[in-house]
């Protein structure tokens, strides 16, 4: 059950980044057609601003997900080197369901200011404010699955403590690790 679901945050989390990194290219890119706009032909465009600002937003909360399943947002290193082995994991759990108690928070508020801006438009583009509100709660949604994910895998042993660039901490699950070789050397997000 425990791998089955792992299987599946992995493709979300994968799936996440892919959109955070498409909202990134879009946005970037409507920056640069902003600036050519607005200093090379002095006409500045009225919606590239409005869709590259909800695009970065998406951009955001969706790389949350991919941050929060490499332990990139919750640890403080120092912490992980202080503090002895036996208690890591319960480090870990403590730092992650106040984790998830925030992302909890921010989809249920999310989905209510999702619901509130309905009726109202994005300027210069017409479409529903709630497209670009929508971001928060989805993203936090993939995010506590990431979270999740991760805590699950860390209890179980096929992840280690701490943020997964430690190297030695890495090897030293790689090492105890029942996973194949080939599927070791691949970063786990």
């Amino acid at each position: 059950m425990v791998s089955w679901f792992l299987r599946v945050e992995h493709i979300l989390t994968r799936l996440a980044l892919a959109i955070a990194i498409l909202m990134l290219i879009v946005s970037v890119s409507l920056g640069f057609y902003q600036v050519l706009t607005r200093f090379l032909f002095n006409a500045p465009s009225t919606w590239s601003e409005t869709l590259s600002r909800a695009s970065m937003i998406w951009c955001v909360f969706m790389a949350a997900a991919a941050t929060f399943r490499g332990g990139f947002m919750m640890a403080v290193e120092v912490i992980y080197k202080l503090v002895p082995k036996p208690t890591l994991l319960a480090l870990e759990w403590f730092i992650g369901l106040c984790c998830l108690l925030v992302l909890f928070v921010l989809v249920f508020y999310g989905i209510q200011m999702t619901q509130r801006v309905s009726n109202q438009t994005l300027s210069a583009l017409e479409v529903s404010m709630s497209w670009a509100y929508a971001a928060i709660p989805v993203g936090s949604a993939f995010a506590m699955l990431a979270v999740i994910a991760r805590l699950l895998a860390q209890s179980c042993g096929l992840e280690a403590l701490g943020p997964m660039h430690d190297e030695a901490a890495e090897q030293e699950v790689a090492a105890t690790s029942t996973m194949p070789p080939a599927t070791q050397s691949e970063p786990r997000l």
